[in-house]
């Protein structure tokens, strides 16, 4: 039986990843470049925002901010509308939407908006459209047919604390580094950081974002600095700090021992995909308090401690023990 995924109260903050069928290596240059196409657009229409995202052969992480449900003018539902769908659908759309306006036809017009409103502020809604509208490109340029990805996708809800943001955005924006791919992750065109390196203000708008305490309106320049110092402190080798071998991770995983950040990034970890929910101890609880039904009976508190390494007092849903730091190769 599938277990009900877990979302914030109303918005919210999460980890998103799926994989290709079979983990076939099918995502190339054109097919990433189209993915981030659609993946823009999928965004703008159902109002979300991506914070960070890496694309790799396989699968892909989108880390995306849901912000709660707001009423929305008709004026900015085709807006959106034409973000996605062709101008033809849209202008016959914004038509009929206008007669029922005039004729006062509030039932036929609440129906027309409803129609695409549901899809909108809302991370499942988000991943199926953007799923199925790669998928029918991608089957139509390779003449195949069926699904492309793997069972239902994963999320993450993330607590929407600086800690807890760029932890994981860190850990989105190292995929490339982590699995050999590149050597710095600005590097690494097909990601959040490397985005806004090369000068997209999407991008840089995201990682904004996720710094917190820098505020929105602080210039591109000192965002970078700071988040490239935390790449670099948190996942990166550099001359003077080599890290760990990957025999060296292993030993201290298996003796109990803890590595630091700048380490356990550039390992997989199980946390980020399998844990359900990443946060403060606290707000764990708050999750497990209002998803109390989907535990057993005797389970009495939601939070457990990541182990392994310097989490800064996070926590996940799920007391992880097998593999769950491991090596990528």
């Amino acid at each position: 039986m599938r277990t009900a995924r877990v979302k914030g109260e109303a918005g919210g903050y999460y980890h998103c990843m799926s994989r290709v069928i079979e983990r076939r290596m099918a995502l190339g240059r054109t097919e990433k470049e189209m993915f981030r196409k659609l993946m823009r657009k999928v965004e703008d229409f159902c109002g979300v925002q991506i914070l960070t995202y890496a694309i790799l052969d396989n699968h892909f992480h989108i880390l995306v901010d849901v912000p709660d449900r707001e009423e929305i003018s008709d004026k900015e539902l085709i807006r959106r509308m034409r973000a996605l769908y062709p101008k033809h659908y849209v202008q016959e759309y914004e038509k009929s939407l206008a007669e029922a306006r005039k004729e006062k036809d509030e039932k036929y017009r609440k129906y027309l908006r409803d129609k695409y409103l549901y899809r909108m502020n809302d991370v499942s809604e988000f991943m199926k459209t953007l799923k199925q509208r790669f998928t029918m490109w991608f089957n139509r340029v390779h003449s195949r047919r069926g699904t492309l990805w793997e069972e239902r996708f994963k999320s993450i809800l993330v607590e929407g604390s600086e800690n807890a943001l760029v932890m994981m955005a860190s850990y989105i924006d190292l995929n490339a580094v982590r699995a050999g791919i590149v050597k710095d992750p600005k590097a690494y065109r097909y990601s959040g950081y490397g985005e806004a390196v090369g000068g997209s203000e999407q991008a840089r708008k995201g990682l904004k974002s996720v710094l917190l305490s820098l505020g929105p309106g602080m210039p591109w320049g000192q965002v970078s600095h700071k988040y490239r110092r935390l790449l670099y402190v948190r996942g990166e080798r550099t001359e003077t700090k080599a890290g760990f071998s990957p025999e060296e991770v292993e030993k201290v995983v298996e003796e109990g021992g803890s590595l630091p950040k700048g380490t356990i990034l550039r390992c997989r970890v199980r946390y980020f995909s399998d844990g359900v929910v990443l946060g403060s101890q606290g707000f764990v609880e708050e999750v497990f308090r209002r998803y109390r039904k989907e535990f057993g009976v005797k389970r009495k508190t939601g939070a457990r401690k990541m182990r392994w390494g310097d989490w800064g007092g996070l926590c996940t849903m799920r007391d992880l023990r097998e593999r769950v730091v491991s090596v990528s190769g």
